[in-house]
Formats: structure tokens, C-alpha cells, sequence
């Protein structure tokens, strides 16, 4: 579509909004944008309307259909409603409500369950704000068709986000994704019922916050190991979020008596005032953790995530300076301590199994390989670890699954990533850790050396936009039509298309089995290296995610495997021109 097409297209979506049933304020700003001489921000706020991506439906709040505003939302709902009640037809439906501690938040999760109330379906809405893997909880819990998560995770203030949740608890799948968006699509601003119907309302809480801890205890492997170390020391921070007043608790359920907190980021802020972005793979967000753990001495300090679905560890090195353990070593870990444990304590029957994403470390199939663990990699994105587990649910048995972008499950009560499980069981695990005079960053030299040393690294590509889109898509066919022959020098045995389930190994092509498509390419080299590109579901970006092997017989050879790695990333990157 030409520029001059596509703003008269635009124009008149914004003029829909600018005379329709829309408040002041919404209209005020569509006039500002509209009279802009500029029209970028126009074009960007309305040239399509928001889409369910691996994360659900996130963007910028403002107005405009490409915006996060209580009409979008509105719309969404009215259509997920819609659909919830074509689903189950002639049956009361249930859905939970919850947010985070983000601008709007409360407004649009308060909007939602106004409209879920309007068609007949009853609501349980959290009184306040309750961490992403509770909802997933409260869902399994009550019996529910379906929920809402109103937050943007772990994004810039300026984002909002809406997760769409089904009856198992997990984030919606096909055919429903698709069929959601096929029925939001049809909903008109007008068609919308905004005026609820209260009886159908019912604030939720304490109750379900007990609920929710009991089962996180599910998630423990070894009791006796905390009550040896009950008193580990724990630095933990929300960073402003959900996890503020249910991580700690949680952690003194499990026996642990000495956790400090972060008090100023205690504090309920959708600004995130202390730090530039509320990411905990971002070490910026960690600073002040770390100096409070300094200050009290702390064995490891803890942050999840504002929506409390994701954790960062940090420990100390041999030099006593503070290291932040990455999304894969993370998962690694938990894998590692899991099926070793629940070994010595002879807890495996022989059906368990463990999840990773196609994008996570491979060294995780090393350590499931050789203890006789069945691992199934899934696409990118937690759903499909959850779809996984729903799958196999009464066949084998799930102990945990996890991603590179700092999310695990350690236990199958809740669909989703789950910090609150996930730092009690890291602390767990520093705790058997120092019962058996190591820190948790020895701990982590020795996986490496038991099962081979590997490096990673996730580079992302922004470019924002309409435009940006269109680039995005084009590198994609691009690597997709011509594949690398070699990268880095070593050449490519193996290359995965999971957009057209083919994969070609040293020359022969056959079928990936796997439970749906997804946009992602994937390169596996003679020397071990192996790369993975795909667009982000729900950013302007496209994602490179590089590993590479290396050398490391002894915990002193750490800094030169993980210097020759680095150098190898680099020749990686530079091979394939990003």
C-alpha cells in the first residue's frame, strides 16, 4: 500500500474515533495526532488493530486501535466473551480476573470484568494486584472456562499488555487464539457491553493466596536441606511488582528465616522509578539488590519480574564479587538439581519428563540424556510448554520446564512461568548447595564440567513501525530462501524450518514433528554451534539466539572457555552479517 493509501485508510479509522462513541480525552488525543503535520504517530497508532502474539495482545497505552486504551481492551473482551460463550454453549461459564502493578492496569482489568459480567459470565476478580502464575492458578482452582491477565510483564512503562488464559490455566492456543481474534474482529466500539452486571462480580484474595502457597510447597524437592540452612541469606526485590508480598511469604513456608527485601522497591510503581526498565535480564534492575546485599552480607540476591512470572539470580564468583546467573544457567540449574535430587531421594519412577524451548541451551538435553530423562523442546513461549504437560497429563510426569528468557515451572499446579516456585527452589538449591560447602556459583562450574561447557547469546534487532515490520519480514525470507551453507567458518549439518515443518540433516530433508507451525529458523553446525532466528510475537523485533561450545575441564578454565566463546559468538555474528 502506497504512503498516500495508507494515511487515507488511517484517517478514516481515526475519524471513526474522533465522532464515535468515544470520552474526551480519547478524542483529544486523536485530534492532536491528526493535526500533527507529522503523521508517523498517527499511521503507527492506527494502521492496524492490536493481535494476540505468544504473549497475548501488548502495546503502547494511547489511543488508536494499535494502542493499549479501555476501547481495545473493550473490544477484546467483548469478542473473547463471544467466543468463551460459543465454546461452551449452554453451560455457566467462569472466568478470573487479575493485573499487575502497571498504569491502567486496575482501570482495564476492572473494565474487563465489567464486560465478562454483561455476557452472563461470572467473574472472580482479584481485589488487587496477584502475580501472572497465581491467575494461571486461580483458574485450574475455580473451575474456570477462561481468565485475563491485564500486564506487559517485564516491559517499559509506557506498555499494558492483556493474557488470555483457557481452561487449563495456560495462555490460549489454536484453534482458539485464532478464533478469538476471528470474533474481536467482528466487535464494533458500539457492540461493546461496558455496563456490568455486579452480581455476577465477586472480589477474590486471601483464600487463594493460601491455596496458591500450599501448592507452591509442591515445587520442594528436599525439606530436610532447608531445615539444615534455614538460615541462608536472601536479598529479594519485586522491582515495584506482584511478588512483594507473596515471594517472601512463600519463602518463609518453605523454612527460610533470613530474607531481607528491597524496601523501595517494595513500593506499588507503574513508573518503575528505580530503574531505567523493570527487566531482570537487564543487570541495571539487579544494582540495588546487589547493594543491599553487600551491605548484609547475603549468600544470593533474588528479583522477579513486575508480573512476578520470571526470577534473576544473582550469587557470588570465587572472587566474592557479585555475578548474575543468565536465563539458560538458570534453567540448567533447576534441571540439574531436580532429576539429581529427586534421584538420591528415589523419587524418579522412570515416566518423568522435562520441557525446554527450541531457543534454550542445548547442554540441558546433555544433562536430560545421560540421567535417562525424556526432554520435549517446544516452541518459544510458555503456552507450549504448558500445552506439553496437558498433553502427557496422567501418562508421564512433569518436574520441570523452563526457557532462556528466565522462566521456569518447577511443578505442573499452574500453566505459566512461575517466580514465586522458581525462587523458593533456587534458594533451595543454594541452600543444598552450601550443605555440601559449595556457593551456587560453584555449583554452576560444576554442570559445566560434568556436562560439557556451553555459551549464549540472544541478539535482538529493533526496528519499530510499519517499515520495521516489513524489514523484519523480508530478512526472514531472506535466511529462509538462502540458508547458510556455513557459519563461522564450521559447516551447517542440520537446518530447521519451523514455519514449513521441514528440516534438511547432511543433506536428507524429512518432517519436524511438532504441534503447530511457528516463524523460526534454525542452523546447527559441525562444531556443535547452533543458531536460531525468529520475529518476537509481541515486539518490533527480530531475534538471533547464538550458542557455541567450548573447553572447560576444570572450574579455573571458566574465564578462558568463556573468552574463547565470546570470541566464537562474535565470528558467529559477523558470519551472518547481524
Amino acid at each position: 500500500m502506497e504512503n498516500k493509501e495508507l494515511l487515507a485508510e488511517v484517517e478514516k479509522v481515526a475519524n471513526v474515533w474522533l465522532n464515535g462513541n468515544f470520552d474526551e480525552e480519547t478524542k483529544k488525543e486523536v485530534k492532536r495526532m491528526m493535526q500533527n503535520a507529522d503523521k508517523t504517530e498517527l499511521i503507527d497508532a492506527f494502521y492496524r488493530t492490536l493481535e494476540f502474539g505468544t504473549g497475548g495482545l501488548r502495546g503502547t497505552m494511547g489511543a488508536g486501535t494499535n494502542r493499549m486504551n479501555k476501547y481495545v481492551v473493550g473490544m477484546a473482551t467483548q469478542g473473547f466473551a463471544n467466543y468463551i460463550n460459543k465454546a461452551f454453549k449452554g453451560k455457566k461459564c467462569s472466568v478470573v480476573v487479575g493485573h499487575d502493578c502497571r498504569n491502567n492496569s486496575r482501570l482495564f482489568a476492572e473494565t474487563v470484568a465489567n464486560i465478562f459480567s454483561a455476557n452472563g459470565i461470572k467473574v472472580y476478580l482479584f481485589e488487587s494486584l496477584r502475580p501472572t502464575p497465581e491467575i494461571s492458578f486461580a483458574i485450574r482452582q475455580l473451575g474456570c472456562q477462561a481468565g485475563v491477565n491485564i500486564t506487559a510483564s517485564h516491559n517499559p512503562k509506557e506498555y499494558n499488555g492483556y493474557k488470555a488464559y483457557w481452561e487449563d490455566g495456560a495462555q490460549v492456543l489454536a484453534p482458539h487464539d485464532t478464533g478469538i481474534i476471528d470474533e474481536v474482529n467482528k466487535v464494533k466500539v458500539e457492540d461493546v457491553k461496558f455496563e456490568p452486571n455486579k452480581d455476577l462480580i465477586e472480589i477474590i484474595g486471601g483464600e487463594m493466596d493460601y491455596d496458591y502457597m500450599m501448592a507452591v510447597k509442591e515445587a520442594m524437592v528436599d525439606q530436610d536441606v532447608i531445615l539444615r540452612q534455614k538460615d541462608l541469606n536472601i536479598v529479594y526485590s519485586p522491582l515495584h511488582g506482584t511478588g512483594r508480598v507473596i515471594i517472601p511469604l512463600c519463602l518463609r513456608s518453605w523454612g527460610f528465616q533470613n530474607i531481607h527485601v528491597v524496601p523501595e522497591q517494595m513500593v506499588i510503581d507503574g513508573n518503575f522509578s528505580t530503574v531505567k526498565s523493570p527487566n531482570p535480564e537487564n543487570s541495571e534492575a539487579m544494582t540495588m539488590g546487589m547493594s543491599l546485599g553487600t551491605k548484609v552480607n547475603a549468600d544470593l540476591v533474588i528479583a522477579s519480574d513486575p508480573d512476578a512470572d520470571r526470577l534473576a539470580i544473582v550469587c557470588r564468583d570465587d572472587k566474592g564479587k557479585w555475578v548474575i546467573i543468565n536465563g539458560n544457567q538458570t534453567c540448567m540449574m533447576f534441571c540439574y538439581y531436580i532429576i539429581t535430587n529427586m534421584k538420591k531421594l528415589g523419587k524418579l519412577k522412570g515416566n518423568e519428563f522435562l520441557v525446554k524451548t527450541i531457543v534454550t541451551s542445548e547442554l540441558i538435553r546433555e544433562i536430560a540424556d545421560k540421567n535417562n530423562i525424556k526432554l520435549y523442546d517446544e516452541f518459544t513461549g510458555f503456552k507450549w510448554i504448558a500445552y506439553r504437560i496437558r498433553e502427557l497429563e496422567g501418562k508421564e510426569k512433569y518436574i520441570g520446564g523452563g526457557e532462556e528468557s528466565f522462566g521456569f515451572l518447577p511443578y505442573d499446579k499452574v500453566r505459566d512461568k512461575d517466580s514465586p516456585a522458581s525462587i523458593c527452589l533456587i534458594s533451595e538449591i543454594a541452600a543444598w548447595a552450601k550443605d555440601n560447602g559449595m556457593s551456587l556459583y560453584q555449583l554452576l562450574m560444576q554442570i559445566y564440567m560434568d556436562y560439557g561447557f556451553q555459551m549464549e547469546k540472544a541478539v535482538s534487532i529493533t526496528k519499530p513501525g510499519k517499515s520495521g515490520a516489513e524489514e523484519i519480514k523480508a530478512m526472514m525470507e531472506n535466511f529462509r530462501q538462502n540458508p547458510p551453507k556455513e557459519i563461522a567458518g564450521s559447516p551447517v549439518t542440520i537446518a530447521k524450518d519451523f514455519k514449513t515443518l521441514k528440516q534438511v540433516a547432511n543433506g536428507k530433508e524429512s518432517d519436524l514433528k511438532m504441534p503447530d507451525t511457528s516463524n523460526v529458523l534454525q542452523y546447527f553446525t559441525a562444531d556443535g554451534t547452533k543458531v536460531s532466528v525468529r520475529p518476537s510475537g509481541t515486539e518490533p523485533k527480530i531475534k538471533f539466539y547464538i550458542e557455541v561450545k567450548g573447553e572447560m575441564k576444570q572450574a579455573s578454565d571458566y574465564e578462558k572457555a568463556s573468552k574463547a566463546a565470546e570470541q566464537k559468538v562474535e565470528a558467529v555474528i559477523k558470519s551472518l552479517n547481524i
